[in-house]
């Protein structure tokens, strides 16, 4: 299999191997992220968890497991919901269980969104949401719907700087009926 490297479970284990592939080791060069780092214009304080999730992975595959860590595979029931519905699928497969099902999440945050914070978003709305609003920050999260692998690819800054004041709040489904 090209790209990808063959590493002993441990030194004991003789001829066990486990396969993990190079390409997502690192920050996935998908074709989603690529146009989401080049398209928007007021993109600033990029933070990249690319180190991160490569420890977590190698974590992952070392022979020593910690019974009282977290484990990498604890994505919440409603962030799996919300990967089955409205992920956009990337073009490489899940690092830990190799299912095809692998998707990307955007989630913005922020005051000046009021009770649109903590939504998912589209690529096409970010790109319309960074002329309407002055600063919101969004989080690029990879989910596996299998099992259940998450981890934060990218956060940045969008927004065209200017303050203002968060929308005023719509009634919801919520606050009808509780």
């Amino acid at each position: 299999m090209a790209g990808a490297a063959v590493l002993p479970r441990s030194p004991q284990a003789g001829n066990t191997k486990l396969r993990v592939t190079t390409e997502n080791t690192t920050y996935p060069s998908s074709s989603l992220s690529r146009r989401t780092l080049e398209d928007m214009q007021t993109q600033r304080n990029v933070v990249s968890h690319a180190l991160q999730r490569r420890h977590t992975l190698e974590a992952l595959l070392s022979p020593q497991v910690d019974l009282n860590a977290p484990t990498a595979c604890d994505a919440d029931p409603m962030l799996v919901r919300a990967a089955m519905h409205h992920g956009e699928p990337l073009d490489h497969d899940c690092p830990v269980c190799e299912s095809p099902r692998l998707v990307l999440l955007r989630h913005v945050f922020g005051h000046q969104l009021g009770q649109y914070s903590g939504r998912i978003r589209t690529l096409d709305e970010l790109e319309e949401m960074e002329h309407q609003f002055g600063e919101f920050r969004v989080y690029e999260v990879e989910v596996c719907p299998d099992c259940r692998w998450n981890h934060i690819l990218v956060d940045y800054v969008l927004g065209d700087g200017r303050r203002r004041r968060p929308p005023r709040h719509q009634p919801t489904v919520e606050d009808l009926y509780g």
